[in-house]
């Protein structure tokens, strides 16, 4: 097989990146919907996260167990948004990437939170498939206050 040329290259590196775009999005939308399945794909089985000073997990299961138990109250609004894609692929098979974060959870009836910051992400590919290997968010404002009626 012949080596790719610099546009083959270029695009296959363009293709990686709009790829780990899309998983970003899934598992914002996951989170959010509460689709604990779909949100199983987006991560490797070793996969590790870090969502605050108390919470480091080890395992897409326990990152899994987490999310349900801390976000998938019935009474729990989430909205997550992500922007300022800053994605470096590493080599064929690893990724990293930091996104800027704004969400905002509210705890029916009466409590809000809205947080910014940034996700730290190193992602691999499996069976030809971007997934999070690692994640982590660096918040640097929280504001929490009373939900407006």
């Amino acid at each position: 097989m012949a080596e790719p040329t610099s546009l083959e290259m270029r695009i296959k590196t363009l293709e990686d990146i709009e790829q780990i775009k899309k998983l970003k999005a899934k598992y914002w939308r996951c989170v959010d919907r509460k689709l604990w399945d779909e949100l199983a794909e987006c991560f490797t089985e070793d996969a590790t996260a870090d969502y605050g000073p108390k919470v480091q997990l080890q395992g897409r299961k326990a990152i899994l167990q987490f999310l349900k138990d801390s976000l998938g109250q019935e009474t729990m609004i989430t909205t997550h948004g992500g922007h300022n894609a800053e994605i470096e692929i590493v080599d064929d098979n690893t990724a990293r990437a930091t996104w800027a974060l704004n969400d905002m959870i509210i705890i029916q009836p009466s409590t809000r939170m809205e947080g910014w910051g940034y996700y730290e992400d190193v992602y691999a590919r499996q069976n030809g498939q971007w997934r999070k290997k690692s994640t982590k968010i660096v918040r640097y404002l929280e504001e929490w206050g009373m939900q407006k009626r």
